[in-house]
């Protein structure tokens, strides 16, 4: 039997992505932002929500662009100390080991560490509430050749962190438990439990 616990920001799991910005003065910024995902396929799209207070939403609206950089496991620290200190009063980036470049695509810095980057031009903004959804339209998406196998992307070699809002906790990715697009057939032969439903 399944509890109600409210109307709450519990989708599982969310990504820890690192948005990468530039400010009036050419400060680059990077905020760590778990409300994201891909929202089209053609053009291709992403989107990320950000509050309004935080520095990285003015960034966005002033220059129209943002990467989205995605920390491997090891760099999880640095992930959460980006995600609550402000650029607005501080140099977060010089506080971590983290090394930024300009993209050559669109107005906004790419993390070298990260062994994926989304390069995104703004395409549209929603005001939804409390946050901002700002759709980018992909321009390029560039990863670390060894995170490369027959030109796919092997995600245990890009190892991001996932996060999960029940407990605030990070975690690695675990194992992979089967290709996808190959159930071609019902699965009708699990086993049934609760009351004659499929679990």
């Amino acid at each position: 039997m399944k509890q109600s616990i409210g109307a709450k920001t519990l989708a599982v799991p969310t990504p820890v992505w690192l948005i990468g910005t530039y400010d009036d003065k050419e400060k680059p910024n990077l905020m760590t932002a778990a409300w994201g995902g891909i929202c089209c396929s053609r053009p291709p799209c992403l989107q990320v929500s950000l509050r309004a207070a935080t520095y990285s939403h003015g960034n966005i609206m002033k220059r129209r662009a943002f990467t989205v950089n995605i920390p491997g496991d090891d760099y999880w620290r640095e992930a959460d100390y980006l995600g609550i200190a402000s650029g607005r009063d501080t140099d977060k980036i010089s506080n971590t080991c983290l090394t930024v470049t300009k993209s050559e695509l669109v107005d906004a810095p790419i993390v070298e560490q990260c062994g994926l980057v989304i390069e995104c031009k703004l395409k549209e903004t929603v005001e939804l509430g409390l946050h901002t959804m700002y759709v980018g339209e992909i321009m390029d998406v560039k990863a670390n050749e060894s995170a490369l196998k027959d030109g796919k992307l092997d995600i245990k070699k890009i190892k991001p962190i996932i996060f999960n809002p029940g407990d605030s906790g990070y975690f690695s990715v675990g194992e992979k438990i089967s290709d996808a697009f190959k159930q071609k057939t019902p699965p009708k032969n699990r086993v049934k439990q609760h009351h004659n439903r499929c679990c």
